[in-house]
């Protein structure tokens, strides 16, 4: 049973983490900003997506 619940946390993550990518290249955030939080997206997917929930480019 551990497994499936490991997956489905593992794909929300995902989701949410694709979610979040999506949100900041569609940001007025200059082009560099842009790259620098999706790299730190997606090396921390977990750290990186509250990070960004926090303090990212809004709309």
């Amino acid at each position: 049973m551990g497994i499936e619940v490991g997956g489905l946390l593992g794909l929300l993550i995902l989701i949410a983490d694709v979610w979040a990518v999506i949100n900041v290249v569609q940001s007025g955030a200059s082009t560099g900003a842009k790259v620098g939080w999706v790299v730190l997206i997606l090396l921390l997917p977990v750290l990186g997506l509250l990070i960004w929930l926090i303090a990212g480019p809004r709309g």
